[in-house]
């Protein structure tokens, strides 16, 4: 494994060649003086960095030891769930490879590692009935060589991999399953809680609700259009709550550490300046992000926009009452500010306009009246839904500022993917557009930071390593470190960003230019 560590020392030396034009702007496509320069100086001495990844996508080992099968497991292994029938069967074998991983880490020079843990592989049929004790015995030795390394784990409770004994019981459409991760969460925080003070509760659960349960596109890969999604959702949230009042009224006062949860959301520009493309944009940021923000940050009730659009689509479908469920007095004081941070992803920005949809048949994206799209002339990636738009990050930050009191913040994740199509290792270990995607996105951030006001506390780049991308397989590769998955050791390298990232890291920003 290479090192990530030999770029040149001198600041202006390394970045000139990720730069469009004398050293103010990364992308030709942008090149607004008052807009996209990229910002010289520091983030605060407390800022913390890091590398995100999910169990799911690293791990493998996916049936040893005790663990027990996830939703992902039986997913991925149905012949065409997933492009080429990969699975996470191996994936980067990090099972196995913790003084592998350990090691990339303390390269990068990194304060932080968000990883999340295998709800299955702790707790096999999904209850506390049946522990697995190989599970948490990895999980402690991971956390532990993280602390030797002065590493500070981020651990995600619930990144997507229910285990499939709860699916079976009906999954997150079920009001059990509430009581099943709390006492789940309740488990984590007893046994690890005393060396983690970062817990996020679920990550980005408009994905997986979305994907999961209407387009079918991520496990378990159902379609039940218009109607599930709100359902899950509403457990989801209400999930969330139960596990930070556990966390809350029994660990916080012995083991000071906090709990947020992590959201997703591209930022949308209206398609014209007209009224209705204007209102779409904020329908677009409510119904993707205010659907959980804002009834854990603001009054523990969902966005009015959504009350409304949702309502008077189910009226038009000739049904008596809202497909969205509704929070009860208690649970909506149960729910209002049980967030200590917000983890936010961010990956791209949409055109968005108005565009009235029938009232039948019934669907999520339906209710928002609106479509959205990228500018053809924007920047690309390997992969069709992520353009880079840095500016459109700043923009973001400062919306959640101002819509939701400037709560702490941590980017939880914002990368770049290129095909893992490409057999040219060479090319893929020379990944300037990544470098190019990290540099600007890294500036908005300072710019929000230090011009805007904005609370940010921390930023963990997706993703270490090349993983498993869900159901697009291993077609993606959006790691610092290349992986070669057809060799069964699985080595990886450093890419050119893990070394310009490492050197962002240690000089906690862009310092100015002597």
């Amino acid at each position: 494994m290479e090192s990530a560590t030999t770029v040149k020392s001198d600041t202006q030396s390394w970045i000139k060649p990720f730069l469009a034009d004398s050293d103010r702007f990364v992308y030709d496509q942008f090149t607004d003086p008052t807009r996209d320069s990229l910002m010289r100086g520091k983030f605060p001495p407390t800022f913390a960095w890091g590398v995100a990844t999910a169990a799911y996508q690293i791990e493998g080992a996916w049936d040893e030891d005790g663990k027990g099968p996830s939703i992902w497991d039986v997913y991925s292994h149905k012949e065409g769930n997933v492009y080429q029938n990969h699975n996470g069967d191996v994936a980067c074998d990090s099972y196995h490879k913790i003084d592998e991983d350990v090691k990339m880490l303390k390269e990068l020079k990194v304060s932080h590692y968000r990883f999340s843990l295998s709800w299955a592989r702790i707790l096999p049929d999904g209850t506390v009935k049946t522990v697995n004790q190989s599970g948490l015995t990895y999980y402690r030795n991971l956390i532990d060589r993280l602390l030797e390394a002065n590493i500070q784990p981020m651990v995600t409770l619930y990144h997507w991999d229910l285990p499939q004994a709860l699916q079976d019981a009906g999954g997150w459409e079920n009001d059990t399953t509430i009581v099943h991760f709390n006492n789940y969460a309740d488990l984590c925080f007893r046994e690890l809680g005393d060396k983690v003070k970062l817990w996020i509760t679920f990550n980005e659960p408009y994905e997986f609700i979305r994907e999961g349960y209407e387009t079918g596109c991520l496990a378990p890969g159902l379609e039940h259009q218009g109607t599930t999604v709100y359902r899950v959702a509403h457990n989801v949230i209400k999930a969330h709550a139960k596990a930070w009042h556990t966390y809350s009224n029994t660990y916080r006062e012995r083991q000071n550490g906090y709990v947020g949860i992590t959201l997703v959301s591209n930022w949308p520009i209206p398609a014209s300046d007209s009224k209705t493309d204007i209102e779409a944009t904020e329908r677009f940021l409510q119904f993707m992000l205010g659907w959980f923000a804002h009834p854990i940050l603001v009054n523990g009730d969902y966005p009015e926009i959504m009350k409304q659009d949702v309502l008077r689509k189910s009226r038009e479908q000739g049904l008596t009452s809202s497909r969205l469920p509704t929070f009860s007095k208690n649970e909506k004081t149960l729910t209002k500010g049980t967030a200590d941070f917000l983890g936010l992803n961010y990956y791209t920005t949409r055109r968005v306009r108005h565009a009235a949809s029938p009232a039948l048949p019934a669907g999520y994206m339906e209710d928002q009246d609106l479509k959205y799209w990228h500018d053809q002339d924007w920047p690309t990636s390997g992969a069709s839904w992520l353009r880079p738009v840095p500016w459109g990050f700043r923009k973001l930050l400062h919306w959640i500022k101002e819509r939701y009191g400037n709560p702490p913040l941590y980017i939880t994740e914002n990368g770049y993917c290129d095909s893992g199509a490409d057999a040219d290792k060479e090319r893929q270990l020379s990944d300037n557009d990544r470098v190019k995607y990290y540099i600007s996105h890294i500036s908005e951030l300072l710019k929000a930071c230090r011009l805007d006001g904005v609370d940010v506390r921390g930023y963990m780049a997706w993703s270490l390593m090349d993983n498993f991308e869900w159901s697009d397989g291993y077609s993606y590769r959006f790691g610092l470190y290349h992986v070669d998955f057809d060799d069964q050791n699985r080595p990886r390298t450093a890419k050119t960003s893990a070394k310009v990232y490492s050197r962002i890291i240690q000089d906690n920003g862009f310092p100015e230019m002597e």
